[in-house]
């Protein structure tokens, strides 16, 4: 039984690490820009960052945030509190397509 358990997790994990994410919708696109709001800063040197967030949309219609390739934690962080289980007016086709938003941000 315990042998199951474990060939049933790893098809499981091998299952959503095959599922390339999906670009985003303009509205999407422009509903999570809408989200995150004006004032998003970061702490580096550059003046802009381009940071690619995966999420998905869960059955509520929330966004969950999956990762991000953000380079410092700070930023990660920010992005995360201000979009995980935001409300949003979208329905995915499927339950659990993970969605990929390249987003450019610029330190002011």
């Amino acid at each position: 039984m315990k042998k199951l358990i474990i060939v049933a997790v790893a098809l499981f994990t091998l299952n959503i690490s095959a599922a390339e994410p999906v670009k985003t919708s303009d509205s999407l696109r422009a509903e999570i820009i809408n989200l995150l709001g004006d004032n998003l800063s970061f702490d580096t040197n550059s003046s802009e960052m381009t940071v690619e967030i995966i999420f998905s949309v869960n059955s509520r219609g929330e966004l969950v945030i999956i990762s991000t390739n953000a380079i410092d934690k700070s930023t990660e962080t920010l992005i995360k509190q201000k979009l995980n289980y935001k409300k949003v007016d979208f329905k995915s086709d499927e339950l659990g397509e993970m969605y990929l938003l390249p987003l450019t941000i610029r330190n002011s």
